[in-house]
């Protein structure tokens, strides 16, 4: 074999082995750049994994907060309807209470007192004389003082209705008496809180009836009272301004010059 073959055989050899090294390099390369994308998903699905679970996490804690003020909310429920029960069962006695109280009221108003059996007087002074009877006490039932005071009670007591009725029937009775006009008056303050429209045109009525009474301008100034709780500033202004016309030396009149000033006379 000449040199110069020799020396391309060998040539060609090196070559071959240069390629050789070159593919498995190549190949290397490709298996670390797959091993790398691999890696990265796998990171990508572990966070993707963890976002997941905190998701469900947290949906099961909403869920166990739901259930848990759902309870929360039936045990509520069912103590205030036990409340109301109980306030019903109040109320209802309170009712009984207040209607055994009228009766009563009613019955010592309509059923006086017995008289006193008559005592046998000897007009002759004589002994076996033959006794004349003595003439009968009078009837000795409530008057209207004591009606007013245990209509009162009831009212300060805070049993507006058997109050009311009470009153309503010392009118009924005693119109021209003088406690009718503390009593109407008290009409109205029964149905002050529950019913404005109500106490207004009871207070109306002291106006009209018993203009001369204390409990006039008493009335008068309440029916301001009541038209600024109903935001009817002229009404009101209307009803101070006659507590200072028509009584001018009254507890309410200092009262009623306060509030023009208030509302802008």
């Amino acid at each position: 074999m000449s040199l110069n073959r020799a020396l391309w055989l060998l040539g060609l050899g090196l070559l071959a082995g240069c390629a050789l090294r070159g593919d498995v390099r190549k190949v290397e390369l490709q298996v670390e750049a797959l091993r790398s994308e691999l890696s990265h998903a796998d990171s990508a699905r572990r966070v993707e994994r963890d976002s997941l679970a905190r998701v469900l996490a947290a949906v099961q804690a909403t869920l166990s907060a739901e259930q848990n003020a759902l309870v929360q909310i039936r045990g509520d429920i069912r103590s205030d309807l036990q409340a109301v029960q109980q306030q019903l069962g109040s109320l209802q006695e309170l009712t009984g209470q207040s209607q055994q109280r009228l009766s009563e009221l009613r019955s010592r108003l309509s059923n006086p007192a017995p008289a006193p059996a008559p005592v046998p007087v000897d007009t002759t002074g004589g002994a076996g004389a033959a006794p004349t009877p003595a003439a009968p006490a009078p009837a000795t039932g409530p008057g209207p003082d004591q009606m007013y005071d245990l209509t009162l009670q009831q009212y300060r007591r805070g049993s507006f209705t058997t109050a009311r009725l009470g009153f309503r029937e010392f009118l009924r009775l005693y119109a021209d008496d003088e406690h009718a006009p503390d009593a109407l008056y008290y009409v109205g303050e029964s149905f002050a809180a529950e019913n404005p429209d109500s106490a207004a045109a009871v207070y109306q009525d002291v106006v009209k009836r018993y203009p001369n009474s204390p409990r006039a301008p008493s009335a008068l100034y309440k029916l301001g009272l009541l038209a600024e709780q109903r935001n009817d500033k002229a009404a009101a202004r209307t009803y101070y301004a006659r507590v200072l016309a028509g009584y001018p030396r009254s507890d309410e009149a200092n009262l009623a010059r306060d509030k023009l000033q208030s509302l802008g006379r």
